[in-house]
């Protein structure tokens, strides 16, 4: 049988418009006794209006309808209904069903092709290129750019080679950036060996305690010689040898220095992206294919958000149901509803332990930090289908909603278990992660949060506790003294700060929200990374066209403004050292494919990664946009 759907929206009535839903049969036989399923961004709402469908059940971005009583689809014919009461207005052609599926009245699932979210009042423009041609200031490839280059051009060495005297270590840090190389470009040539051989140049490692830890020096002549102050310089210094030799070779535009100099070393100490697992799983492979990447552009930290409402990915071998429960989501696992871009078949997955010690011990010899973040004390649906008995049974429930349409997804600080629970995490994942920094997120805790909990209220009362947010902070004060025992840094987002927060002391938050977030963290004594959503989100749409792929909410994001941002913006000299660096995040509701990833995270990871690598006078976005496309993707 084959279904389709059309999705179309018009702005009245306001605010937010109505949402019209076609399902077309196209088959060969009648189509009753059904009901339709559909994922989608832009929600029906509590206090909504239907016309010709009733809604049987919606948990955050799933939704289930029934056509009027005894409706019968004959082939040919089509069932129209209209939505109103919709969360917000869409903002592009992704924002109405993604995915949909009838199922019968037998249980069996029907597939149906969605159609892109039309808009009922406007034609649609064809968005415009996202990069300009560019130019080249030097024929170079090198992106990060480096802080201070020069050389004359010449034929790049078919191969380099270790020179004479040349460590067994540094021989071995040699052939891992060459093994790097090879992972990320496949078909392209090696680039190092160990003898010397036709055409190969020789390199020559030297050291100078002098260098900054992460920076190097490269003089070329007719050997190359590398100098650090150590093995991250080292490392740093032949990616932008093995970045060079590749473009060289793969495109006639690049050459490869016959002399000349760099001197370089990164304008932050923190340059990291972090990577949402939660609302869709990404395979092991995949994840070290993105930490390899971010090697590439030197970036040194990796954020793994293991944790949301969508899904819990890490292996807690204490309690084995937030895997074997919250792990999976499926139309027959009604605590574990399917969310954006799902059919009705299970689908999830999680890491092993053995498995993030692979990813530990892969970014590790990479220079790249790995550090894990487990989301409290909100976006825990997943952990409340799992463990239930955190959960307050007296508690109203559906009393609160976050911006995302969870009901109640909270961890209770009322419930003592709580604690217990997130201890002998905590304590599992230390083992794991040696990362100083632990993200415990802190972020989007609806505003009336546990109200309702008689466990909660009586907590409070005993606390002398006003409202969410004092709750809040007492919850992760109690969460920042497990950290701090464990000799970790307490890291969240910048709702952390929120109902006086946790002690400045040993607290690192990231502003997301809008960058003059930072800048009052940073007044209030906090440790601050810049992450706005408005110009470092990898999943906002590039540009304001109704046929960009993306979500919206913080605005069209487009390469150049990613690239331009200024994470210092307007940050007072006194408060400047607060600012410990800049991060991508690579939100995945959207990202259902790898070719989704690839179309929203390039050109802009690396954007970020030259924001958190070049000093402001060394930022051009026209030579930056000559040099991404080399890039590699997922």
């Amino acid at each position: 049988m084959t279904l389709f759907l059309e999705n179309a929206w018009a702005p009245n009535p306001g605010p937010d418009g109505t949402w019209t839903v076609t399902l077309h049969n196209l088959g060969e036989a009648d189509l009753q006794g059904f009901s339709l399923s559909l994922t989608t961004i832009t929600r029906i709402m509590p206090e909504h209006t239907l016309e010709n469908a009733r809604l049987k059940r919606r948990v955050a971005n799933f939704h289930e309808f029934l056509p009027p009583e005894g409706l019968s689809l004959a082939p040919g014919q089509s069932w129209r209904f209209l939505a109103s009461g919709l969360n917000r207005s869409p903002f592009h052609r992704n924002d109405a069903a993604k995915t949909a599926w009838v199922t019968l009245a037998s249980g069996e699932h029907l597939p149906v092709q969605v159609g892109d979210l039309v808009q009922g009042h406007a034609a649609p423009a064809l968005p415009p290129p996202r990069l300009p041609e560019g130019r080249l200031t030097l024929p170079f490839a090198l992106l990060p750019w480096p802080n201070a280059v020069e050389g004359e051009a010449g034929a790049a060495p078919v191969l380099i080679h270790s020179g004479e005297g040349t460590s067994r270590p540094d021989q071995r840090l040699m052939l891992s950036i060459d093994a790097l190389h090879a992972r990320l470009f496949p078909a392209a040539r090696k680039l190092f060996q160990i003898s010397a051989a036709p055409g190969s140049r020789a390199l020559v490692f030297a050291a100078d305690d002098a260098i900054p830890t992460e920076g190097y020096r490269l003089d070329f002549g007719d050997a190359i010689t590398l100098t650090a102050s150590g093995e991250a310089g080292h490392r740093l210094g032949l990616i932008t040898l093995a970045q060079m030799l590749h473009g060289a070779s793969a495109d006639p535009d690049f050459r490869f220095p016959t002399s000349g100099q760099i001197t370089d070393a990164p304008r932050y100490g923190w340059r990291a992206s972090h990577l949402d697992c939660s609302r869709h799983f990404w395979r092991l492979d995949q994840v070290k294919r993105v930490i390899d990447i971010l090697a590439w552009y030197k970036m040194n930290l990796f954020h793994w958000h293991l944790t949301d409402d969508e899904g819990w990915r890490a292996e807690i071998r204490a309690y084995p149901e937030l895997t074997s429960t919250g792990a999976t989501r499926g139309y027959d696992r009604p605590d574990m509803l399917p969310q954006l871009g799902d059919g009705p078949a299970d689908q999830g997955g999680f890491y092993t332990q053995d498995q993030m010690r692979e990813v530990v011990a892969h970014a590790t010899a990479l220079g790249i930090e790995v550090m894990p973040e487990i989301e409290t004390p909100g976006h825990a649906a997943c952990v409340m289908a799992a463990l239930p008995f955190l959960v307050d049974p007296d508690e109203t429930p559906a009393s609160y909603f976050p911006v995302q349409g969870y009901p109640n997804n909270s961890w209770n600080p009322g419930v003592p278990e709580t604690f217990t629970v997130l201890e002998t995490i905590i304590d599992e994942l230390c083992e794991i992660f040696p990362s100083k920094h632990f993200h415990i997120g802190g972020d989007e805790v609806a505003k009336n949060a546990w109200l309702e909990s008689p466990k909660a209220r009586i907590l409070m009362q005993r606390e002398g506790l006003a409202g969410t947010f004092e709750l809040q902070s007492w919850f992760l004060r109690k969460i920042k003294a497990m950290l701090t025992v464990r000799g970790k840094v307490l890291v969240g987002w910048n709702e952390v700060a929120h109902g006086g927060g946790v002690g400045p002391e040993d607290t690192l938050l990231m502003a997301w929200e809008k960058p003059e977030v930072g800048i009052e963290l940073a007044r209030q004594g906090y440790d601050v990374v810049m992450t706005p959503g408005q110009a470092y989100y990898m999943d906002m749409v590039q540009g304001p066209d109704w046929l960009e792929n993306g979500a919206g909410w913080a605005g069209p994001v487009p390469p150049e403004k990613t690239y331009g941002y200024e994470a210092e913006g307007d940050f007072p000299d006194d408060l400047r050292d607060r600012m410990r660096g800049i991060q991508s995040c690579i939100w995945c509701e959207h990202f259902t494919t790898d070719a989704w990833f690839n179309d929203l995270v390039f050109p802009r990871l690396p954007a970020v990664a030259e924001a958190g690598w070049t000093q402001k006078a060394g930022k051009d976005w026209l030579r930056f946009a000559a040099q991404v496309r080399l890039h590699p993707q997922l």
